[in-house]
């Protein structure tokens, strides 16, 4: 059957011309007549791979040398507790945003190891808009700040960086990592679950200040301790391999065909565009989100009546678009629109919601 287009939260979309290459590649890499799904991870074959990966994402992020980058497991979700036991090591303290439901579990979590204080918190309109703070807000001993830079659920994206000072700024990037340049020397540690824009679930990604490595709680388990991943360039026991050489292949098409980060900004915005002008004209669909603070990956509309939601992703996916419905805390509809999705997809799917729209006026 054809391809479909798949507005998945994640795991999500992958470019076609990268799993072409990864098919073509499945029974024999480089001539070394074995799968990378079953290579080992010593072997010098696979070092050519995560090195080059790393390198590759040093490149295309234009990280700092100060910086250390490792290839972990466990989803973002484990960086909950990570960030905690490795950074919340001084006073005990720190601050968090809370602007959708993976922040909150962050901060849920935060709560088993130290003093955690809301800094800010848009539950009050149900996470659909982002709080303005400065460093007055700020708790001058908490050990960092910690925010969900892009909410998958809610379809919001902070419209800029906190300044925290010295304070370590800690952000998820999991839903918008690679979507566009970012200044990493402006955090001290970032973290991505990979399913969304890097590669297939399996693989989380930690950036992180190399002062800000070493001083990890003493209950802190062995394989949560970021200087153990460190010290041991992410081989401290079997990483996720395929997922990592995927990232690989994902990273060379942003660099090599898409032509960097700037250009996969300019590609994503005009994406969204398409898709939040239809909605913003439409007479049926809307997005309850604050304009400034939307999503570039995540766009959330709902028509206002359950029935017709649900009508309208059943014909939608009949249709081949599928993966649209909503999260059930929001409800509606969501379109993931992540760096892989391709503009014809964007267009197409207007074209549907047009029609149906006119089908159900």
């Amino acid at each position: 059957m054809a391809r479909v287009y798949n507005f998945s939260a994640g795991p999500s979309t992958l470019p076609e011309s990268v799993l072409a290459k990864a098919a073509s590649e499945m029974l024999d890499y480089n001539g070394s007549g074995q799968s990378v799904m079953e290579m080992s991870h010593r072997s010098p074959v696979y070092d050519e791979i995560i090195r080059s990966c790393q390198s590759l994402l040093r490149q295309v992020m234009n990280i700092p040398d100060n910086y250390k980058v490792l290839f972990l497991q466990g989803g973002a979700s484990s960086q909950f507790a990570m960030v905690p036991l490795n950074l919340m090591n001084k006073n005990h303290k720190a601050d968090y945003m809370v602007t959708g439901q993976f922040s909150k579990k962050a901060k849920d979590e935060a709560e088993r190891y130290g003093e955690v204080r809301v800094v800010a918190s848009s539950k009050d309109k149900n996470f659909t808009y982002i709080p303005k703070i400065t460093k007055a807000d700020l708790d001058p001993n908490a050990d960092y700040l910690h925010i969900c830079f892009n909410n998958t659920i809610f379809g919001t994206k902070f419209p800029y960086i906190p300044e925290t000072g010295d304070m370590p700024l800690v952000a998820d990037l999991s839903s918008c990592i690679l979507s566009e340049p970012i200044d990493i020397s402006k955090f001290g540690l970032v973290y991505a679950g990979a399913q969304k824009n890097m590669a297939p679930a399996g693989l989380t990604v930690v950036i992180v200040r190399e002062d800000l490595i070493g001083n990890q709680m003493d209950v802190t388990p062995t394989m949560f301790n970021y200087k153990v991943h460190a010290d041991n360039d992410s081989m401290y026991n079997t990483p996720p391999c395929y997922s990592i050489y995927m990232c690989k292949l994902v990273l060379e098409w942003i660099q090599n065909e898409i032509g960097g980060l700037e250009k996969m900004k300019e590609r994503n915005a005009a994406k969204a565009k398409v898709l939040y002008d239809f909605i913003d004209s439409s007479k049926l669909f809307q997005n309850n989100v604050n304009p400034e603070d939307r999503s570039m990956m995540n766009v959330t509309f709902v028509t206002g009546d359950a029935d017709l939601d649900k009508k309208f992703c059943k014909e939608a996916a009949e249709a081949g678009f599928v993966n649209l419905k909503g999260h059930r805390s929001v409800g509606g509809m969501r379109a993931s629109i992540y760096n892989a999705m391709p503009p014809e997809g964007i267009d197409k799917l207007v074209a549907f919601m047009a029609k149906f729209e006119a089908d159900n006026a």
